[in-house]
């Protein structure tokens, strides 16, 4: 009986914990999507340039390097900000590149409206079906190295076809990781909500720029 009462115990503090990174993690992730939109909107009205928003980018960079160490912390949900809000800011040229087309705010809206579809989809799936998707890592590694590699290969090769294929393997990599990372946080596999938050920010970042880089590519007017 007593072993029986100690695993109950166990058990229900590990529920407790993984509900409260669960919690934090959407909490926090909500509130820096909305600093980051905020971000990439005023940088879109200042018309910031290519090399702005790649040194923007670079600084997210290293600012990832800093985000890791304080993950720990409390500081670290102010890294959070200075991460999202850099790559928000860096986000300003792209959409201001999509604006200036016949259809631009269509196609910003309809990216980031697919984007919500995708996210609250696969994350209520694996929410309800608590399913442990940690079998899918080495998939997403490898398609990772893949796009990677395409990805700087077609910096010197400059093929459409290419780029719209590797922004269409990003849309899948990307919903795989929302489906791994949600099960990482639910089964124990993510206990820090920071380092949580990160993953799904940046699997949404990513996912919407590529389904952007699509519809543009598709429905463009010009």
């Amino acid at each position: 009986m007593e072993h029986q009462s100690l695993y109950r115990t166990s058990s229900q503090t590990s529920v407790l914990q993984t509900n409260k990174v669960l919690k934090n993690t959407y909490i926090l992730l909500a509130m820096s999507l909305a600093f980051s939109a905020v971000c990439a909107g005023v940088t879109a009205s200042m018309g910031i340039s290519p090399m702005m928003a790649l040194g923007m980018n670079i600084a997210a960079l290293v600012m990832l390097f800093f985000l890791n160490k304080a993950a720990q912390s409390s500081s670290g949900v102010l890294f959070v900000f200075a991460f999202t809000g850099l790559l928000g800011g860096s986000l300003g040229y792209t959409l201001g590149y999509y604006a200036g087309f016949n259809n631009g705010p269509e196609l910003i809206m309809q990216a980031f409206g697919a984007t919500a579809l995708v996210f609250f989809a696969l994350s209520g799936y694996a929410l309800t079906t608590k399913k442990d998707f940690s079998f899918m890592s080495g998939f997403l590694v490898v398609g990772m190295v893949v796009v990677l590699v395409a990805g700087i290969a077609n910096l010197f090769f400059h093929v459409p076809a290419v780029s719209l294929a590797i922004n269409a393997a990003i849309v899948f990599l990307m919903s795989g990781f929302i489906l791994f990372d949600t099960s990482r946080i639910i089964n124990g596999g993510e206990t820090n909500y920071i380092r949580a938050t990160i993953s799904m920010y940046l699997n949404l970042y990513n996912l919407f720029t590529s389904l952007l880089h699509l519809l543009g590519a598709f429905n463009s007017d010009d």
